[in-house]
């Protein structure tokens, strides 16, 4: 009986919430979530302007929300593939998701970056990122993005000495 009694509690006060919520809601703009559906955009290979290697990157959504100007996108890197050097404006944040991988900064710092890891790259820092030699990667990465659509200055290509972390 005591379990009844609780049951129909909370019952009742699920039942109250959504209708305040609905009653909430009413008179407010709605606004609406966007589901961006996994392979709705096509992969592209990354361009041999901006990468080295083998790269495939997936589109996961643009920066159309002027709320949050920021873009992201699913890069995959073969073992030892990797970007060219590049300066974010606005920064960069990674989340690796698969594999194990290496970034490195202009003063020949070379890190290891595992799946599980995420990585913030302010503005203005000079940086690559991809594959170790012997393991592909894939990251997530989210970019901001200025008004004018611009969010990454591409550079020059990183050498095998600087992937392998010497100067």
């Amino acid at each position: 009986m005591k379990c009844f009694a609780v049951m129909i509690a909370a019952l009742a006060l699920t039942a109250g919430a959504g209708i305040c919520g609905k009653q909430a809601q009413a008179g407010e703009t709605q606004q609406h979530q966007v589901i961006y559906r996994a392979g709705s955009q096509a992969a592209f290979k990354g361009s041999d302007k901006f990468f080295t290697g083998k790269v495939s990157v997936q589109p996961l959504f643009g920066s159309k929300q002027p709320q949050a100007p920021f873009g992201a996108g699913a890069v995959t890197f073969e073992p030892g593939a990797r970007s060219h050097w590049h300066v974010h404006p606005l920064g960069q944040h990674l989340i690796v998701t698969r594999g194990v991988g290496r970034t490195g900064t202009a003063d020949g710092r070379v890190e290891e970056v595992r799946a599980g890891d995420a990585l913030w790259c302010p503005p203005g820092v000079k940086h690559w990122h991809g594959a170790s030699p012997t393991s592909s990667m894939t990251h997530i990465a989210l970019t901001g993005e200025l008004p004018d659509g611009k969010n990454v200055d591409w550079l020059e290509a990183v050498s095998d000495e600087q992937h392998n972390g010497s100067r």
